[in-house]
């Protein structure tokens, strides 16, 4: 069904019927639920905390037992919750701050372990290369500037092999 036929059939229900298919879709799906709760109640503080933590364990994960669990490093966590906080219509500035702290915590992760796979590198360039970008289209660069230069310093104290890519968009930012 295209978006015009959807309004059309739309427009030839009364308020009782949108009202009844909207409590339907709310009730069915999770999604329209969320949506509609997050609409109602924003606690952006409180999503903010929660994909913190969440991607802090993907690098230092707490564990019941006195046996340290294993890091699983992935970038899919945060990509996760960078899509949804997207979807709900979360504000840039907490998205740009959540995409930033992926980066750091990777950062941190890396400045205590020894990081063999280049893969691991490469994806934390492409979180970066997102985050600046996203900074950009949001017109929120200026509040986020020093802490992409740190990240970007933090490559180069770390000797990361592909440390002069994170220097390329310094430099296209200071164009």
């Amino acid at each position: 069904m295209s978006k015009r036929d959807l309004k059309k059939y739309l427009s030839e229900l009364d308020k009782e019927q949108l009202q009844e298919q909207l409590i339907e879709l709310y009730e069915k799906f999770s999604p329209v639920k969320e949506f509609y709760d997050f609409v109602f109640n924003p606690k952006e503080d409180k999503l903010l905390q929660e994909a913190k933590l969440k991607i802090s364990h993907e690098y230092f994960p707490v564990s019941n037992t006195k046996k340290r669990k294993r890091p699983k490093m992935r970038r899919s966590v945060a990509q996760k919750y960078i899509k949804h906080f997207i979807t709900l219509g979360v504000d840039p500035f907490i998205i740009a701050d959540v995409m930033l702290y992926t980066i750091e915590i990777a950062q941190t992760f890396a400045s205590e372990n020894s990081i063999t796979q280049d893969a691991f590198y490469k994806s934390i360039y492409n979180s970066y290369d997102q985050a600046v970008q996203f900074a950009i289209a949001n017109g929120i660069l200026s509040e986020f500037t020093s802490r992409i230069r740190a990240i970007t310093e933090e490559t180069i104290q770390q000797k990361w092999k592909n440390k002069s890519d994170f220097l390329l968009i310094i430099e296209r930012i200071d164009e």
